[in-house]
């Protein structure tokens, strides 16, 4: 009786680990026809993500805008749309299904945009905010070259 209590904790043991991996690190991932990992999503989930990246863009234009016009202001209240406190709008559900680089490439990024909206309103200086827009934009770029994002259907 003692073996089978043992062989049940231990295949517990390994679904658990497995389930960590499927959906701490590895997600809902395939490799893509273009040489990217292709993140498989509902088209909900797809359509949030992607939203989320237009929001991203959208800033990049407003604090470029600011930094032009030295409208530090501007700058400020653009980053601080999209820093961190956005990011806790994530459902669950959808987490698991990012790989765990997807999901600290994002957190960086929101990261980034705090630092710059916090940079801007405590120095001032838009040569400044110029150079942290530029190595915010490398996760941008990090991101889009490594991943790209399908929709799976959601009828089987």
């Amino acid at each position: 009786m003692c073996r089978l209590c043992w062989g049940i904790s231990f295949l517990l043991v390994i679904s658990l680990f497995a389930g960590i991996y499927k959906f701490g690190i590895q997600g809902s991932t395939a490799p893509s026809t273009d040489g990217r990992n292709a993140l498989l999503l509902p088209p909900a989930e797809r359509d949030l993500v992607l939203a989320e990246m237009r929001g991203f863009l959208t800033s990049v234009q407003q604090i470029t805008e600011g930094i032009s016009a030295k409208d530090m202001k501007l700058v400020a209240e653009a980053a601080s749309k999209v820093g961190a406190s956005t990011a806790q709008e994530v459902p669950a559900s959808l987490m698991g299904k990012l790989p765990l680089d997807f999901k600290k490439l994002g957190l960086d990024t929101h990261e980034k945009f705090d630092v710059l909206a916090l940079d801007a309103k405590q120095v001032g200086d838009p040569n400044h905010s110029l150079q942290q827009l530029s190595k915010l934009m490398n996760n941008c770029l990090a991101c889009h070259q490594i991943y790209r994002i399908d929709p799976i259907s959601t009828t089987q």
